[in-house]
């Protein structure tokens, strides 16, 4: 697809359905003729002031009494002339209008398109691009941090800082390549090759920081496990506030796998409740079972629920071995049938807590236990150095490949002209995650992820 810019484009901004207010953005050059033509204005409006006016279709019909915005180029959001128009928030209305921006000879903007026109006129790199999707879609306090440290272009100065170093080091070996009998000076050599490590290690941290990014974007993943009856069905809705799971004294009731999300201070926690584990009984049963043990490899936290009336439970082998101090809480439930019995000497190795999931006793210390978890092992401590998108991850890591073929090269005295090609590479990487290169099907695919209107 060839993508076009000199279109006037237009799109509903808001969510669909009923709301008090609406907006249909409009951006493009003929913005200041329509605020004209739409509003019966004889001047031009004044840029970043809102008016009150009524909206006549291009046939005269008074639409709606609305209020509007004109934003300037290049003092706008997508860079171009840009008009908002904010309607009452019925639907048909907000259709209407844009019907009527249509018919004046606008174009229904595609998904992304706004931020797109932004990022191609300037106003923002692509990764501050990336975070506008992720900001509109974060769901717990630090992924929305994270997303509006990378909008604010936290990220993208990091990777300028990168650049920098990079360029100064390419000037200097490059200025060798067309003296080879020349050698570099062994002192500048090791002061490259220390920036070189420098980069190397920042580039590394980056890397280790998208496992992160997928916990905020995920949430991250808790499965809860046990035996049949041991409640893991009771403590789902226990944590989630609502009867979400059928709770039975039938043994296998749950035979798929359920997943809802919580907010538990800041962090989105993807909750999954499983088949319990048994010998199973019937196809059905098994395939549940099956289920549960593929869910073990994409867990991050383990809540294993045990009946405590009962001696503990044997486990197999693919689950055992996953279950560690870090990432497992082990919970004796139906505490309010008496007093537990002893845990096995594995499970005595785990952290455990007592409750009761039918009565509610010991969840909000389950809770409290739950987000230290997280926040030791499953944290960032630099959230400057969140990746929100793993595009960046993938070329972040041929950035590192690059730059640990030229400190290799470096230590081995090789030539100077194959240096600078690794140290090239590495900052074509930095231009792919900027967005400074030319790649139209990169950035179809990438802006048909967002929703329209941005």
């Amino acid at each position: 697809m060839t993508y076009q810019q000199t279109d006037t484009i237009a799109a509903v901004a808001t969510p669909q359905g009923e709301s008090a207010i609406a907006m249909i953005r409009v951006s493009g050059p003929d913005c200041r003729g329509l605020s004209k033509s739409v509003f019966r204005r004889t001047n031009d409006p004044r840029p970043r002031h809102s008016y009150h006016s009524t909206y006549y279709s291009v046939s005269g019909e008074a639409l709606d009494e609305v209020v509007y915005c004109f934003f300037e180029e290049p003092k706008s959001f997508s860079g171009d002339d840009t008009l908002e128009v904010s309607c009452h928030g019925n639907p048909l209305i907000a259709t209407r209008v844009l019907e009527d921006l249509i018919e004046r000879g606008c174009r229904q903007a595609d998904p992304g398109e706004f931020t797109r026109r932004a990022f191609l006129n300037g106003r923002i790199d692509l990764t501050q691009a990336e975070a506008v999707m992720e900001l509109i879609q974060a769901r717990s306090d630090k992924a929305l941090q994270a997303a509006n440290n990378q909008l604010r272009g936290a990220f993208g100065r990091q990777l300028g800082e990168l650049k920098n170093d990079l360029v100064d080091s390419i000037a200097f070996i490059e200025a060798y390549i067309d003296f080879p009998e020349e050698d570099l000076p062994e002192e500048k050599k090791d002061e490259h090759v220390a920036r070189l490590q420098r980069l190397i290690d920042f580039c590394s941290r980056l890397i280790d920081s998208s496992k992160y990014a997928a916990f905020l974007r995920d949430g991250v993943k808790t499965l809860i496990l046990g035996e049949p009856n041991a409640g893991k069905s009771s403590l789902l809705n226990c944590l989630l506030g609502f009867e979400r799971a059928i709770v039975s004294e039938e043994p296998g009731t749950t035979r798929d796998f359920l997943r809802e999300r919580i907010i538990l201070g800041s962090h989105s926690i993807q909750l999954m409740d499983t088949a319990g584990l048994r010998e199973p009984e019937s196809g059905i049963e098994k395939e549940g079972i099956r289920k549960t043990i593929e869910l073990v490899e994409e867990a991050d936290v383990f809540l294993l629920v045990i009946d405590s009336s009962l001696p503990s439970p044997d486990l197999p082998d693919e689950i055992r071995n996953k279950l560690t101090n870090e990432n497992c809480i082990v919970l004796q439930n139906k505490i309010d049938l008496g007093d537990p019995l002893p845990l096995s000497d594995y499970l005595q190795s785990l952290p455990n807590l007592p409750i009761s999931a039918t009565n509610s006793t010991g969840i909000e210390n389950l809770k409290t236990v739950l987000v230290d978890i997280i926040d030791t092992s499953f944290s960032c401590q630099d959230d400057d150095l969140i990746l929100v998108n793993t595009r960046h991850s993938e070329a972040l890591k041929g950035m590192l490949a690059c730059l640990n073929g030229a400190l290799e090269k470096f230590q081995n005295d090789e030539a100077a002209e194959l240096i600078a090609s690794d140290m090239r590479g590495a900052l074509d990487a930095i231009g792919q995650i900027l967005g400074r290169i030319d790649n139209e099907e990169m950035l179809d695919h990438l802006f048909s992820s967002f929703c329209i209107g941005k």
